[in-house]
């Protein structure tokens, strides 16, 4: 026998004599919007990063405005491969219905152009900043020196000197290793027990939990494309419409 029992915030579940917390939260979804795309729940297992007062646990990779539009993610991580242009920017925060994080270069967008990148991002709404592996650290300097957001710097392998990126500025790390990220986010994590550490998660709940068990105080999330989930429903459209296809037709053409 499986009884509920609710308590303030928190459903009891009594099963077998043995006792059962689960957190309870009411959802309410619409019939129109349900269909959004979900992070996975597992992400809530991490601490997140509390920046200006928003708790972040879960980043969406994406730069589609539709994607990022309907997805339920705490933030979204805005870098692409090309140079940062203050209109994509733009764009994006606009769009968005949670705190972005701004590409602002660092390969071959550097300098002074990474730095006027970051003071846009800042003037249009962005949260943070996000520096790729190969900004400078007179970059990364001059950076903090015009913005007050958080400058977030891309960790791609442990053997980084990742004590000068701090001591010019870095205020949070981001690993991208790919499948050797659990161990990268291990090893800084032990030198540095209080670093803001956002990792990327991997393709399932068991690659993004390591992730987190090695340190990782939020997740980034790739999103499937709109491309592969516009195939998805117009495959189903097809199936649907094979199998009704006399009555739509009929249906169709009665006018």
């Amino acid at each position: 026998m499986i009884k509920l029992v609710y308590i303030s915030y928190y459903r009891i579940r009594l099963e077998e004599g043995e006792v059962v917390k689960e957190k309870f939260v009411p959802t309410y979804e619409g019939e129109l919007r349900k269909h959004a795309l979900e992070v996975p729940r597992c992400i809530s297992e991490c601490s997140g990063i509390r920046v200006f007062g928003r708790r972040i646990k879960s980043l969406v990779f994406s730069t589609d405005v539709a994607i990022i539009k309907n997805i339920n993610a705490d933030a979204v991580i805005a870098v692409y491969n090309f140079t940062p242009q203050p209109s994509i920017t733009q764009a994006i925060i606009s769009v968005s219905d949670v705190p972005v994080f701004a590409g602002v270069g660092g390969g071959y967008t550097n300098g002074q152009r990474s730095v006027n990148m970051a003071a846009a991002a800042e003037q249009l709404g962005a949260f943070g900043v996000v520096c790729n592996a190969m900004i400078t650290n007179d970059a990364i300097r001059d950076i903090k020196a015009m913005v007050e957001i958080p400058l977030i710097f891309t960790v791609v392998s442990e053997h980084v000197d990742l004590e000068k990126r701090l001591a010019a500025g870095v205020d949070i790390v981001n690993v991208s290793g790919a499948a050797r990220t659990p161990e990268i986010v291990a090893e800084i994590r032990a030198k540095y027990p209080e670093l803001p550490i956002i990792a990327t998660g991997g393709p399932t709940d068991e690659t993004i939990l390591a992730a987190i068990r090695a340190g990782a105080n939020a997740i980034t999330y790739t999103p499937p494309t709109s491309k592969d989930l516009f195939a998805k429903d117009m495959q189903e459209y097809r199936n649907w419409y094979e199998a009704n296809r006399s009555q739509v037709d009929e249906m169709l053409n009665e006018n």
